[in-house]
């Protein structure tokens, strides 16, 4: 039994013939399809221009097969016929390539469609980022306005929230934010101890280990390390829950219910946060002196009652009072940070993101600014 023979596949070719009558006649052949080596478009360019041309015929009796690599060159030829005024005669395409390339050209491109790249110079770029600082700060101090307006209407009883909203937000802040606290707050004691036993051993005065790591929780870890937990965990859930509720246009039902978005949405997250802030970093102060009391005891040889009643003689309640103010200040801003992005988010999932983020970002840098301002105040009254 006789097989046929597979036909083997041509390599794609070009010829260009000059005629009668100012007509250029362009022979394509062979296999013009994408991976293949397509001639270039350059000596029918080159022919265009040596020679007055009128009309551009085709004749693709010996082409075999084709693909968009023909119809790529087909375009190219015909945007330069377009800048030469010259006819394209699509008489001796195959069917398939004149439907095609008629719906390629049918609508022009528009001329301002394809922009060059534009570089921007220093100086400009320098004026934009002042500007959107501008702007970015003109906006928080509006929000902060509104804020304090919803904050004063609070107090004097006038806000619109759900307080079912209120109590679901401390759950979220407050008990269900203990065992990261519990972590890193156990941590943190340990690696202060740890940093503290290293020099103080070389000296002899282990013991001072508790004064190092109670005065360090109580003043300073305890309030910032909360801080930061909750600026990564509860201030970007408040701009990402508040930025879909942006995305999905609740906000804009919001006001034209006649409901304030400040008040319904920023006041009970905020007033959940500054509740359980301090009741978070109490907490934290003393699992970090837990912490380090295991170093104590477990490598200094510090017994339990020694590090006990050396952290007793260490740590004022004032100490304690120092910490509590600050995280309370954290708080605010933790909640602020995230409610604040949130409602300038834009009307997409990336800006959600981008909301979050920001979000998290903004309130670990006006954490560590607000601790530097109230260190310096606590340093002036001798606190």
């Amino acid at each position: 039994m006789n097989t046929p023979e597979p036909s083997l596949s041509q390599p794609p070719s070009l010829n260009i013939q000059e005629q009668a009558d100012r007509v250029l006649l362009v022979q394509i052949g062979g296999d013009w399809k994408i991976g293949r080596d397509l001639p270039s478009s350059t000596p029918l360019q080159n022919a265009l221009g040596a020679a007055p041309v009128s009309r551009l015929s085709f004749d693709t009796s010996a082409l075999t097969d084709w693909d968009s690599g023909l119809l790529t060159f087909l375009l190219k030829i015909a945007a330069l016929c377009r800048e030469r005024s010259i006819k394209l005669d699509q008489e001796g395409l195959p069917e398939g390539v004149s439907r095609l390339l008629a719906l390629a050209t049918a609508v022009p491109p528009r001329a301002d469609a394809r922009r060059g790249a534009h570089k921007t110079s220093m100086l400009a770029r320098l004026g934009e980022e002042v500007i959107e600082l501008w702007s970015g700060a003109l906006a928080m101090l509006a929000f902060l306005g509104e804020t304090s307006v919803a904050m004063l209407r609070c107090v004097s009883g006038r806000a619109r929230f759900r307080a079912s909203s209120l109590w679901e937000f401390i759950q979220e802040c407050g008990p269900n934010a203990l065992p990261i606290v519990t972590l890193i707050s156990v941590l943190v004691g340990l690696i202060l101890a740890f940093v503290g036993a290293v020099q103080l051993r070389l000296f002899g005065a282990q013991i001072y280990v508790a004064n190092l790591v109670g005065l360090g929780m109580a003043r300073e870890m305890g309030a910032m390390m909360t801080a930061i937990i909750m600026a990564g965990r509860t201030g970007a859930a408040f701009a990402a829950q508040i930025g879909t509720m942006q995305v999905n246009e609740e906000i804009d039902a919001l006001q034209t219910l006649g409901i304030s978005p400040v008040e319904f949405l920023v006041l009970p997250r905020m007033l959940a946060l500054v509740f359980m802030m301090p009741l978070l970093c109490l907490y934290s102060d003393f699992m970090g002196i837990l912490g380090g009391g295991l170093i104590g005891v477990g490598m200094l040889d510090i017994t339990p009652s020694e590090y006990y009643n050396q952290t007793k003689e260490a740590i004022r309640l004032m100490d304690f009072t120092v910490g509590l103010i600050k995280s309370g200040v954290f708080g605010v801003i933790v909640a602020l940070s995230g409610c604040l992005r949130g409602i300038q988010c834009g009307r997409s999932s990336s800006a959600v993101g981008l909301a979050t983020t920001s979000a998290v970002v903004t309130a670990i840098v006006a954490i560590v600014v607000a601790d530097s301002i109230l260190t310096i105040i606590y340093d002036r009254l001798g606190i």
